[in-house]
């Protein structure tokens, strides 16, 4: 039987109650607070803010509540090993892959690999290359227009309409993100060939063994040197050029999406994000949000409760 936990907010987990009250069952394991069962997936909501689901549709469940998660990994499963690096790792030529806007309602998930010589590294670091979260968006902007002349890189976009489409078949994000990552270091080795890296790192969403699972069937899998670890953009310079190259596409993005719309289209999954959902339903249908939103998270349930108290 498939199992997906999620730990939740105090807030997040009372929506949940409340979202799948007429499905509830009669009796409460020891510790819920709530338990429902849909018709390919059981529900259990604990007060330590741990919500199991379980059965076949267990992943597309929760995959609905992905926006509200602290946290999303498979039933009983260990915080990733720290990861084995080669002696020295923060000095070797590295290509380094990671996504941005796997959490945010609006807007597409965009993926680079970015390939960093080892005599590149320094410039880097003088032209301010460090961890995309503790730099601004004028910021990103302007360093990643910078590393775009200096390194070779493969960005992959995947827009909303193919990410629903995808999400509607039952592909669950973490094996979305296994196929884009894939592809974009292939992409980026048939670039740079005959030259090849010391190693490849990317920044870990998922156990190695699961990463590999999720391209079963593929006609090309990439494995060569490929090492993953959480944080990677603390680890090798490579990794935080990627991040910043794919925060740029994510925000140019963003910027079209908000230029459609003809009102500022916020980031995350938050508050502001359901407000927004909900004017857009309201002024363009919520046939739209194929086009602007991962429409399977909660904000679309919350933009249809807040029209309706309207």
């Amino acid at each position: 039987m498939s199992h997906t936990v999620l730990t939740v907010s105090t807030t997040t987990l009372s929506e949940m109650k409340k979202h799948y009250a007429s499905q509830s069952a009669a009796k409460l394991p020891t510790g819920a607070v709530f338990a429902a069962k849909t018709a390919d997936c059981a529900i259990t909501g604990y007060r330590s803010g741990k919500v199991l689901f379980q059965g076949k549709g267990a992943a597309s469940e929760a995959a609905k509540w992905q926006g509200e998660t602290a946290q999303a990994a498979p039933a009983r499963k260990k915080k990733p090993a720290p990861a084995l690096l080669p002696p020295g790792f923060s000095e070797l030529s590295v290509i380094g892959s990671d996504e941005v806007g796997t959490g945010d309602y609006f807007g597409p998930i965009t993926v680079v690999s970015a390939f960093v010589k080892k005599e590149q590294l320094r410039e880097l670091q003088d032209i301010g290359v460090r961890d995309s979260k503790d730099l601004t968006d004028p910021q990103i902007v302007a360093i990643a227009k910078k590393i775009a002349r200096l390194i070779p890189y493969s960005l992959l976009i995947l827009k909303n309409e193919k990410y629903n489409e995808l999400q509607q078949k039952g592909m669950s994000q973490g094996k979305i993100k296994a196929l884009l990552h894939n592809q974009a270091l292939i992409n980026l080795h048939k670039k740079i060939f005959p030259e090849r890296p010391d190693a490849v790192l990317i920044d870990q969403f998922a156990e190695k063994d699961t990463y590999y699972r999720y391209l079963k069937g593929q006609k090309e899998i990439f494995q060569e040197n490929v090492f993953f670890s959480t944080k990677g953009e603390s680890i090798h310079l490579s990794v935080a050029a990627a991040s910043i190259i794919a925060r740029y596409a994510f925000v140019k993005q963003m910027d079209q999406l908000s230029s459609e719309s003809g009102f500022p289209i916020p980031k995350g999954a938050g508050s502001q994000v359901d407000t927004a959902a909900a004017r857009l339903i309201r002024e363009k249908g919520e046939g739209a949000l194929l086009h602007f939103t991962k429409k399977h998270f909660a904000n679309t349930e919350k933009a249809r409760r807040l029209l309706n108290k309207q």
